[in-house]
Parts: structure tokens; C-alpha cells; sequence
């Protein structure tokens, strides 16, 4: 009978699950970095798979975000070249909404599910005055441009959420990024926006910083009001069958 040294047993074990893991990881590059096109920055989130791979990948390194709170997850709604249609999808999407609001960052991230989703981030001190959540008539020209946007955009679902710098304390800052949350959704309602395509409204308070609360330019980032597109059961259905464009 052969006998084996257990020590050397489990050693030898756990060296090759770190070398799996690593494989894996890297295959999951590998499939992304083959997948990528020359049709936007969106084009290639969730190609081949959509949410499945970007499961993969965030299981494995852990990694997290603020938009992965982004959308319902959707379970194995997602097939092979979902991803990538709604990708080139969204870059329109985010084309559009860069060309007709001025006044705002257009970027895109990620969803819950992997799949691209548009973010346009209005600062504070453009929409209202200073501890309010009046619209000043600047910021409703703005978000009448936005509504538009919108209103094109029906398979797109829409989370607005409401931030503050640390300044005072929750008492004061998670009402005020409620209200203007509120205020901002309220009135894309009021420019025709179909209440149901606005799912979440939320206000954060201060718990979500993006800049260094320390400093006055930091502050000013961090006062913000958000708003996702993200895409709807309708739009995933649609490039589940290829009809989306």
C-alpha cells in the first residue's frame, strides 16, 4: 500500500485551485477581449452571454460597484449575443443623450446583469439653489431636453437617485436627496415621461461620495443628482429574438 504525505496532499490541492481560478479568469479576458468591436464602448458588455460572463467575472474577483445595483436581476433571461446587441444599443442611447443635454456627464457602466447601462449625472448646484429642491428654470430647460431623450427611448428603464456632500447629518442630507430625486422625476413625469418607466427614485444622502468631501471641489461632485437608463424586459426580449437595433 502506497501512503501519502496529507500535508503535501493539500498543498498540492490548493496550488491547483488558485491555478484554476487564475485560468478561468483569464479564459473570461480572453472571451471579452475576442468579442470586442469597433461599434462603441458598450458593444462588447456582455457579449456571448451577457450577465452569465460578467457572474463569472465578478465571483471570481470580487469586485463591485454602485451600478451593479442597476436593474432586476433577470436570472438566465440573457442568451449568447443578448449582450453585445444591447450594447451597440446603448451607445446610441448615450450618443443621443450627450448630443441633447449640455449641462450633464453622459457615461456608460454596468448593470446587475453585466449588461450596458447608461449614466447622466446632473450637478447639484445647476438644477437648484443651495440647501433647496425648487427646479431653477435653467435646470427644467435641461431636463425637458433629457425627457425627450427619454420619451426614444421607451425599453430603457430609469432609476434616479439623489446624493449630497457630508456636510451636516443624515437628518438633513438623506430628506434633501430624497426631495431632489424626487423633483427631478417629477418633473421628467410632467414632460411626458411614462411614470412606469421610472422605477426607483431614491435619495442616498451622503453615503455614496464620488470625490473627496474634504475640499470644496470634492463637495461640489458629490452633490449630484443621477439618472440610469438601463434595459427593460422588453429590450432584452427584443435582442433575444435580434430585432433590437
Amino acid at each position: 500500500m502506497q501512503y501519502i504525505d496529507l500535508d503535501i496532499f493539500i498543498f498540492t490541492n490548493l496550488i491547483g485551485m488558485k491555478k484554476f481560478k487564475f485560468l478561468t479568469l483569464s479564459m473570461c479576458v480572453l472571451t471579452i477581449m475576442s468579442c470586442s468591436t469597433k461599434a462603441g464602448s458598450g458593444s462588447w458588455i456582455g457579449a456571448g452571454g451577457g450577465a452569465v460572463l460578467g457572474g463569472i467575472i465578478g465571483n471570481i474577483i470580487g469586485k463591485d460597484s454602485e451600478a451593479t445595483a442597476i436593474g432586476a436581476a433577470i436570472g438566465g433571461a440573457v442568451g449568447a449575443g443578448t449582450g453585445a446587441l444591447i450594447g451597440r444599443h446603448m451607445d446610441k442611447v448615450a450618443a443621443e443623450a450627450a448630443a441633447q443635454v449640455q449641462n450633464a456627464s453622459v457615461e456608460q457602466v454596468t448593470d446587475a446583469n453585466g449588461l450596458a447601462a447608461v449614466k447622466v449625472t446632473f450637478d447639484s448646484g445647476i438644477l437648484f439653489a443651495t440647501n433647496k429642491y425648487d427646479l431653477n428654470a435653467n435646470s427644467k430647460a435641461e431636463l425637458a431636453k433629457f425627457a425627450e431623450v427619454l420619451k426614444n427611448n421607451t425599453d430603457c428603464y430609469v432609476d434616479v437617485y439623489g446624493h449630497t456632500d457630508s456636510s451636516g447629518n443624515d437628518n438633513i442630507n438623506i430628506p434633501l436627496s430624497n426631495n431632489r430625486a424626487n423633483s427631478v422625476s417629477n418633473y421628467l413625469k410632467s414632460c411626458g415621461v411614462s411614470a412606469a418607466q421610472i422605477k426607483n427614485t431614491v435619495g442616498k444622502g451622503s453615503s455614496e461620495p464620488v470625490a473627496d468631501n474634504s475640499t470644496k471641489a470634492g463637495k461640489q461632485q458629490n452633490r449630484r443628482v443621477e439618472v440610469y437608463m438601463y434595459a427593460s424586459p422588453a429590450m432584452i426580449e427584443a435582442a433575444n429574438a435580434g430585432t433590437l437595433q
